[in-house]
């Protein structure tokens, strides 16, 4: 008897796991100061007032306060953490 398998059928027996990218905290929501925001590969979002990025470009929270998504020009997603929900300016 063999000991393998036909061809074909273990072949295709791998998958990866998932990154768990993706947006964290949405917006009006609050967020503390070192929070995560956004797991991206690449720069979908940019950084905005109280928002940094890390290495990987992971933005996170500076400091406490509201998240806020705002599209800037040539569809540039833009996102920012205000200190109140009325002062939207990002």
């Amino acid at each position: 008897m063999a000991h393998k398998k036909g061809s074909g059928s273990s072949k295709n027996g791998r998958d990866s796991i998932g990154r768990r990218l993706g947006v964290k905290i949405y917006g009006n929501q609050y967020a503390n100061s070192g929070n995560i925001i956004v797991r991206q590969r690449g720069t979908k979002h940019h950084p905005g007032r109280n928002v940094g990025i890390g290495k990987d470009h992971t933005l996170y929270a500076i400091k406490s306060g509201y998240v806020y998504f705002k599209k800037m020009k040539k569809n540039r997603s833009v996102v920012s953490i205000i200190s109140s929900k009325k002062n939207k300016t990002g």
